[in-house]
């Protein structure tokens, strides 16, 4: 990560007001190693397990590039940066007003399996040591010697608790107050990021709490069925539990 990024104003992030917008316009306000940089955009960018968004991003005279591979730039977690396809010239996008489109399909599936491993770090209140974010899986590693679950209970768990169809919303803290109340941090290998001066809380009511900068469905009951697929270990004290979306 390059110093020279935070020069660069916050970009506006438009998935945090609204995870089920799927266009936005923003202006392209500057290039980084090979990036675009814009004011506000609509797409999530790769961290903490989920993936990046898809999409496209229309240049006013009609050329469109896809938007992919996206992260962010500083480690506070506030610029995004936008990869130019190669070969593409930066000079014509400097200070143009673009449309962003998103792949809606695929970024809500995202959302449907993020606030399922929520559940399932429920369903298994143990300290998570990894984990990833697909369409149809997804995976969470646990710091335990052994379950004592299978399969069929832990999927029964997630079903009772996707079928309370609980709101889901978030809610921001400062650092000084999660340093206050570091149980609210469920992952041992994924910090929330410090620096922006606030933490963001995804919670599900009256089931969970934790620090998370994903996109997340509005209820429980959105989800859908899923059912865990496989329980690996990993190690002496680790077990990989997978669910997918039945």
């Amino acid at each position: 990560m390059s110093s020279e990024v935070p020069a660069f104003p916050p970009t506006h992030l438009v998935f945090r007001e609204d995870a089920y917008l799927d266009r936005a316009e923003g202006t392209v306000t500057g290039f980084h190693e090979g990036m675009l940089i814009l004011d506000r955009t609509l797409f999530y960018p790769a961290s903490g397990g989920q993936p990046s968004d898809f999409g496209t991003i229309r240049h006013p005279d009609g050329h469109e590039i896809p938007a992919e591979g996206l992260r962010y730039l500083d480690a506070a977690k506030t610029v995004i940066g936008h990869a130019l396809p190669e070969g593409e010239d930066a000079a014509r996008w400097q200070g143009a007003r673009v449309a962003m489109t998103l792949d809606f399909a695929r970024r809500h599936a995202l959302m449907r399996m993020h606030s399922a491993l929520h559940l399932l770090s429920v369903a298994l209140p143990y300290p998570v040591t990894g984990g990833a974010i697909g369409t149809e899986e997804g995976r969470l590693d646990f710091d335990i010697p052994d379950s004592g679950l299978g399969k069929e209970e832990i999927t029964a768990r997630l079903v009772d608790l996707i079928a309370t169809d609980a709101p889901i919303r978030d809610r921001w803290i400062s650092e000084d107050e999660l340093d206050a109340n570091p149980g609210l941090v469920k992952t041992m290998s994924v910090k929330p990021p410090r620096g922006a001066g606030r933490i963001r809380l995804v919670e599900i009511e009256g089931l969970d709490l934790q620090p998370c900068g994903g996109t997340h469905v509005a209820r429980t009951g959105e989800i859908g069925r899923v059912v865990v697929t496989n329980i690996e270990k990993k190690g002496r004290q680790n077990r990989r539990v997978r669910i997918a979306f039945a």
